[in-house]
C-alpha cells in the first residue's frame, strides 16, 4: 500500500525545499518531500570552509561528468551537484546574488506573465533575512539568512584597492539598484555557519510539523501516471522499491540534470528518444532535457606568499589548523570563508546595457574545481560568461533510473561565447595587473605566457569549464514547442505536475542560481495555493 499525501515534492534542493515548506505552513494540507541524499546536518555542511573538501569529491556530492566537449578540447568537465536535504545550497560558495532585473524582464518578453523583475522581487523579499542591508530591495525574517562574511579576512581590502587602481566602480549591494562593480560577496550564512536552503525551510520544522514528512536516501525512480495524470511517485529506499501518491500534485525539485531525466524515465519527453530505451511515452514533449545551458568559467591562479591565503603549505596547514580553534570558539575567521569572498560583475565593452562577466576572487589558488592539488599559497581569480549564447542537452544513458544521465553543456559551441571570453579574460587581467594585487603575486600559475588573442584562446579551451550554474533543461515558455512548463510551473501534456527548480529558466540569469532557485520555490508555492482556493 502506497502512502497518500496532497502533495509530493521530488527533490530537496533550494526550489524543492522552499516549495514543500511554504506549502506545509496550512497545517490542513499535508506533504511529503523526497531527497536521494542524507539529512546534511553535520559539521561538514555546516562549517563553511569544508566546501573545499565535497567540491571535489562526492560527499553530498553527485559529482557528474559531462560527455567530451568539443569547444574545450574534448575534455570531460565536471558538474558537482548537491545530494541531500538542500541540494547544491548544502556545497556551493554560499554568495548571495539574484541576478540582474533585465533578465526576468526578459523572461516576461518571452510571454512568460509574472516573471518580470517587479513579480519577482516580493518573493526574494519574502525568503530572504538579512542581517546587514535594508530598503527597498531587501527583507528581513525570511527563512533564508543573508550576512556579511566573517572571516576578518584583509585581503578583502586589498581586493577593493585592485578596483579602484583599474577604475572600477565599488558596489556594496549586488542585488541593489544596480549590479554594476566589484565588492565583497554577501553569504547565506548565519553566526559564521551555512545556512542551506535546507536549514532555513526544512529542518527547523521536521519535528514540529507533523503535516510535513521528510525521507531521505529515497532515490525516484519513476512518475507514476493514471493516463495523463500525475498521480504519485516510486522510489527506492535502501533495497526497497515504495510508492507515495499525491491527492493533488506532484513537484519536482531535482534540478536541471534529474528533472529532465525522472520526466524521461516517466515517458514525458521526446518520444522518439524514449523509444530507444524502450520507454512508453505519456507525452511527447520534446524540449525535456534540451535548453542546457551554463556560465562557462575560467580561472587564473598566483602565488603568492600574504599569509592570509589558503594553501598546501606548513605555514598555510598550521594557520588552518588555529583557525578550527578559532571557528570553534568565536565562528570567525578563516573557516567560515566561502573562498570566493569578493567578486561583482563587470562589462566587457562601455556600449553594454549591463554587465556581462561576473568575477569570483578565491582566497586559494583553485585547480580542476580543487581536484588537482596544489601545493603553496596562492589566490584564484574566476572570470564566468553571464549570458552565453551555447545550448546543450541532457538525456538518458538507459531506462535504468540507477544511472546518471548524459550532460552535455556545449561550452563554446557558439563561436561568439569564445570571443565574448577573450574580451572577459583581458578585462579580468586590468584587475589583476592592478598595483595592489600584482604587488601580492610571486608567480603566475596558469596564463604566465599567453600574450596574444589566439594564446587566450587557447587557454580558454584548455581551462574553460563550470561555475556551477546550469539552467533551463525544463524551461518556462509560452507557443514555444520546446517550452516544457507554462508561466505557472506545470508541465505541459499532463496533469497534476509541477516543476520547481533551476530548469525552468528559459535563460540563464546574470549571477549564481541559488537565490533564484529558491525565489522559484516560493512563487510556485503561492501559485499552488492560489489555484487550491479556487477549486
Amino acid at each position: 500500500m502506497a502512502d497518500t499525501f496532497d502533495y509530493v515534492v521530488v527533490g530537496a534542493g533550494s526550489g524543492g525545499c522552499a516549495v514543500a515548506s511554504r506549502l506545509s505552513e496550512d497545517p490542513n494540507v499535508s506533504v511529503v518531500l523526497l531527497e536521494a541524499g542524507g539529512r546534511d546536518d553535520n559539521w561538514v555542511v555546516t562549517t563553511p570552509g569544508a566546501l573545499i573538501l565535497m567540491v571535489p569529491a562526492p560527499i553530498n556530492n553527485w559529482a557528474f561528468s559531462t560527455v567530451p566537449q568539443p569547444g574545450l578540447n574534448g575534455r570531460i568537465g565536471y558538474q558537482p551537484r548537491g545530494k541531500g536535504l538542500g541540494g547544491s545550497s548544502a556545497i556551493n560558495a554560499m554568495c548571495y546574488i539574484r541576478g540582474h532585473k533585465a533578465d526576468y524582464d526578459r523572461w516576461a518578453s518571452l510571454g512568460n506573465t509574472g516573471w518580470s523583475y517587479a513579480d519577482v522581487l516580493p518573493y526574494f523579499k519574502r525568503s530572504e533575512d538579512n542581517s546587514e542591508l535594508t530598503g527597498f530591495y531587501h527583507g528581513t525574517g525570511g527563512p533564508l539568512s543573508v550576512t556579511k562574511l566573517q572571516t576578518d579576512n584583509p585581503v578583502q581590502d586589498i581586493f577593493l584597492q585592485a578596483a579602484r587602481e583599474a577604475q572600477f566602480r565599488i558596489n556594496e549591494d549586488f542585488n541593489g539598484e544596480e549590479q554594476e562593480g566589484l565588492g565583497v560577496y554577501q553569504v547565506t550564512q548565519k553566526n559564521g555557519e551555512r545556512w542551506s536552503a535546507a536549514r532555513g525551510y526544512i529542518h527547523p520544522f521536521m519535528k514540529t510539523r507533523k503535516n510535513l514528512h521528510v525521507i531521505t536516501e529515497a532515490h525516484a525512480t519513476r512518475i507514476l501516471f493514471d493516463g495523463k495524470r500525475a498521480t504519485g511517485i516510486e522510489y527506492r529506499h535502501g533495497k526497497d522499491m515504495r510508492q507515495v501518491r499525491a491527492r493533488h500534485e506532484v513537484i519536482l525539485g531535482l534540478g536541471a540534470f534529474q528533472t529532465p531525466q525522472l520526466l524521461m524515465l516517466s515517458g514525458v519527453g521526446d518520444q522518439t528518444e524514449l523509444a530507444k530505451h524502450g520507454i512508453a511515452p505519456v507525452h511527447h514533449l520534446p524540449g525535456v532535457g534540451k535548453n542546457l545551458h551554463d556560465h562557462p568559467d575560467f580561472v587564473f591562479g598566483f602565488r603568492s606568499n600574504n599569509p592570509n591565503f589558503l594553501g598546501l603549505s606548513p605555514a598555510g596547514i598550521g594557520r588552518m589548523v588555529k583557525s578550527i580553534f578559532q571557528y570553534r570558539r568565536e565562528r570567525r575567521g578563516l573557516m567560515t570563508s566561502n573562498i570566493a569572498e569578493c567578486g561583482g560583475f563587470l562589462k566587457t565593452r562601455p556600449d553594454l546595457e549591463f554587465p556581462d562577466i561576473q568575477l569570483h576572487f578565491c582566497m586559494a589558488v583553485v585547480n580542476n574545481h580543487g581536484r588537482t592539488p596544489f601545493f603553496g599559497n596562492g589566490f584564484s581569480c574566476h572570470v564566468c560568461l553571464l549570458r552565453p549564447k551555447s545550448r546543450g542537452s541532457v538525456w538518458l544513458q538507459s531506462a535504468d533510473p540507477m544511472q546518471l544521465p548524459a550532460i552535455d553543456p556545449n561550452f563554446f559551441g557558439d563561436p561568439e561565447d569564445i570571443e565574448a571570453m577573450v574580451a572577459g579574460f583581458k578585462t579580468t587581467q586590468r584587475l589583476l595587473d592592478a598595483p595592489a594585487l600584482k604587488a601580492i603575486q610571486t608567480s603566475d600559475v596558469f596564463t604566465a605566457h599567453v600574450q596574444s588573442d589566439d594564446d587566450i584562446r587557447a587557454a580558454l579551451r584548455a581551462r574553460t569549464d563550470t561555475v556551477y550554474h546550469p539552467v533551463g533543461t525544463c524551461k518556462m515558455g509560452v507557443n514555444d514547442p520546446m517550452a516544457v512548463v507554462d508561466p505557472a510551473l506545470r508541465v505541459y501534456g499532463v496533469e497534476g505536475l509541477r516543476i520547481a527548480d533551476a530548469s525552468i529558466m528559459p535563460e540563464v540569469i546574470g549571477g549564481n542560481t541559488n537565490a533564484p532557485t529558491i525565489m522559484i520555490g516560493e512563487k510556485a508555492a503561492t501559485m499552488i495555493r492560489a489555484e487550491m482556493r479556487l477549486h
